[in-house]
């Protein structure tokens, strides 16, 4: 074995090692994009599940709730809540039609938005649709 680390040697350990991990990124990319269409629902999305999305946006919910995982951590985690609400679109809807104008003193409270019965059953609908994708079990448990 010969003592000294030649110029080539490292040239070739370099160039080596670089194929190597190119084909295996590239190995698990096919992997991923193989998987990927096996978990989506995108065909499930109707003009009420686009509507309820767009409520959602308009109203910034995003800024307290996280939605699987991304948004703030003000407020409950809204991935799983078709599922905490006993997997009902009606219990939703009531619980947001049930906010106080004012809020509760001394508590963070989510405003009343004074959606109306179209609006609240597409953020109804689009809360569902999002409890069904598939996320491998996150968040860990029911409450977010």
């Amino acid at each position: 074995m010969p003592e000294l680390f030649t110029k080539t040697m490292a040239r070739n350990i370099y160039l080596g090692g670089s194929v190597f991990f190119i084909l295996v990124f590239l190995a698990l990319t096919f992997d991923t994009t193989a998987r990927l269409p096996k978990r989506d629902h995108r065909e499930n999305i109707t003009e009420q599940v686009a509507l309820g999305k767009k409520v959602w946006e308009e109203n910034n919910c995003i800024g307290c709730h996280t939605l699987l995982g991304e948004g703030a951590y003000f407020a409950p985690e809204l991935g799983n809540v078709y599922q905490r609400f006993g997997q009902s679109k009606d219990a939703i809807k009531a619980f947001i039609q049930s906010r106080p104008v004012e809020g509760i003193p001394g508590r963070r409270s989510m405003p009343q938005f004074n959606l109306s019965e179209e609006e609240l059953d597409a953020v109804a609908e689009f809360l569902k649709w999002t409890s069904e994708i598939d996320t491998n079990n996150w968040p860990p448990n029911i409450n977010g």
